[in-house]
């Protein structure tokens, strides 16, 4: 029965050769086309590639190869030569006579600091002209006579006839004053004192609360000697302080007592109780002799 199902006439055996055939070579054909396109795809990728890097090579060669600088035909600049004032004539007129831009500005500027061309010859000191160029352009120096000595917006100045200066009256000889009354203007007639040393009496006097002696000038730097005769101190007219009562800053402002002094005197008052005497301060290094003689003519104790 099965052998019926295999059995094939002759000629349906060979369709199914042929079949088979067909569809070898159909499979075969598709097979080497397959083939042949990768190898297409690869042939034209490698070339691609060899594409790119040539162009890519010729681009860096092209950006690293120094390219010469390109340069505009220079126009040439006709030169004229004409008559010219170097003290009067602009830039323009500079260049048209062959000079330098450079050059004219120098000229420009030498005129704007107040240069003034006063004769031909000081045409060549200008910075930047060369021999040949002076040479050149000196035949066509055409300056204007000008009064240099004096400026033509200069207004005459007329001198006013001076007033005499008023006298200073001054004391006599063997005129004296009385050192803690006199003010500045009665200073003022002694000679050799004017505003200024009259204002330095009177400011340091103050300060002082009178003077007990005319020897106390030397204080602010002035010769006894120049004005002991014209000067007089009466005694007894000081300003006294209390050193009882006073306070630090009061104390300190006197001429005579610095701030060590001061506190001293403070604080002893403060712990001792009253003071009687200035001996009182003799064992304290801020005291010294000298000292209690200026000072015992400005203190009281009660």
């Amino acid at each position: 029965m099965w052998k019926d199902f295999f059995y094939f006439t002759r000629s349906e055996r060979r369709g199914a050769i042929a079949l088979v055939l067909l569809i070898f070579l159909v499979l075969a054909s598709v097979f080497l086309f397959t083939e042949y396109r990768e190898k297409e795809e690869v042939v034209a990728g490698t070339l691609s590639e060899k594409e790119y890097s040539g162009f890519n090579t010729r681009l860096q060669e092209k950006r690293h190869k120094p390219t010469k600088p390109y340069h505009l035909p220079k126009k040439s600049r006709e030169i004229v030569l004409t008559p010219f004032d170097p003290n009067t004539a602009d830039s323009i007129a500079f260049v048209c006579l062959g000079l330098s831009s450079r050059t004219a500005g120098n000229i420009i500027r030498y005129r704007a600091k107040g240069g003034v061309f006063r004769k031909p010859e000081d045409f060549k000191k200008i910075y930047g002209l060369t021999p040949e160029q002076y040479a050149e352009l000196f035949p066509y120096i055409s300056m204007k006579q000008q009064p240099f000595g004096r400026k033509k917006d200069s207004v005459p100045v007329v001198k006013q006839a001076q007033e005499p200066l008023p006298i200073v009256f001054k004391y006599p000889s063997g005129t004296v004053v009385d050192l803690n009354h006199a003010d500045t203007a009665e200073f003022k007639k002694i000679p050799g004192i004017g505003s200024g040393i009259s204002k330095a009496i009177a400011g340091y006097r103050k300060k002082l609360g009178g003077f007990y002696s005319v020897s106390q000038l030397e204080d602010i730097h002035l010769s006894t000697a120049q004005f002991a005769e014209w000067l007089h101190v009466e005694p007894g007219n000081t300003i006294r302080i209390n050193l009882n009562k006073v306070r630090i800053e009061r104390l300190r402002a006197h001429p005579y007592f610095n701030f060590y002094q001061a506190k001293v005197i403070v604080e002893y008052r403060k712990k001792k109780g009253v003071l009687t005497s200035l001996k009182q301060m003799a064992l304290y290094e801020e005291f010294s002799e000298k000292d209690f003689e200026r000072m015992e003519h400005y203190v009281c104790f009660e």
